[in-house]
């Protein structure tokens, strides 16, 4: 950058809060510059101009106090707080939220869904809704029902393209805003499959589906805490494959049969441990 540029640049990293608020003409007295210098600035650094350089700023300021404040560690010896209480205490309201707005009739319907559809296909698109789809795959498979989980947007894009009538999408996202996931759901009901997601109410992604199993989790204001929506959908998903294995009746305790009476021989346990760890 030119001299009166950098000098910009120095007034906007020294006070930042400042720069958000402040109108072009404030700006460039603090910096001793011309108001043309300060949008020549705002394009240097790959700005549009003042307006749009002010709105990443914003953005960067409310992102970087949530992810670079400090958050001191827990001492050895103490209490762990707040780490006992954010972590534990954000998944049991969690815990709490699903059994408040998840009822028993949708997830009977969902059952029914799952347990009728020719094959089930998951979709879930980044870390946490990526594990948790193939978590539902790990879940439903045992039951001896048909189902493949995918994370790739162009792999979703082709399913959903294959689909018939009595296949079955579940669609997964803590937002309901990934794009990539609602275009692959309604390409997939053009096909006439049927739909069904687990991802925040009021979404977009929830509009989409025929079913839509929502629950609102607020976030607690810490970065280094993993995401509490995790633990609601999970319990979403044990809800939903429980009723599937009750909905399948003996073709699902035959398949499990199978599956522990293999487990069993390969690694020498008992019939009550986990199945397939």
């Amino acid at each position: 950058m030119r001299p009166a540029e950098r000098r910009v640049a120095d007034v906007v990293l020294s006070a930042v809060s400042f720069s958000v608020d402040a109108s072009n003409a404030e700006i460039a007295r603090r910096a001793g510059v011309s108001e043309p210098t300060v949008t020549r600035f705002c394009r240097a650094i790959g700005c549009n101009g003042v307006r749009d350089f002010k709105l990443k700023l914003a953005q960067s300021v409310v992102v970087g106090r949530l992810y670079l404040s400090p958050t001191p560690p827990p001492e050895p010896g103490d209490d762990a707080s707040p780490l006992w209480s954010v972590v534990f205490g954000e998944a049991r309201n969690a815990l709490a939220a699903v059994e408040r707005s998840i009822g028993p009739a949708d997830v009977l319907r969902a059952a029914d869904m799952v347990a009728s559809a020719r094959q089930v296909v998951v979709f879930g698109l980044g870390g946490s809704s990526a594990t948790l789809a193939l978590e539902t795959q790990n879940r439903l498979f045992r039951y001896g029902v048909v189902v493949s989980a995918h994370s790739d947007p162009y792999v979703m894009k082709m399913m959903a393209s294959s689909l018939k009538p009595n296949d079955l999408v579940v669609a997964i996202s803590s937002t309901g805003r990934t794009r990539e996931v609602i275009e692959a759901v309604a390409l997939a009901k053009h096909y006439r499959a049927g739909t069904m997601a687990i991802t925040a109410p009021a979404s977009g992604l929830a509009a989409e589906v025929d079913l839509a199993l929502t629950v609102e989790i607020p976030e607690f204001p810490s970065a280094l805490k993993p995401t509490a929506s995790r633990y609601a959908f999970l319990l979403i998903l044990d809800l939903v494959s429980t009723a599937v294995g009750y909905r399948l009746g003996s073709d699902a305790r035959e398949t499990l049969r199978r599956i522990k009476y293999t487990v069993i021989n390969h690694r020498k346990g008992n019939a009550m441990e986990p199945l397939g760890d």
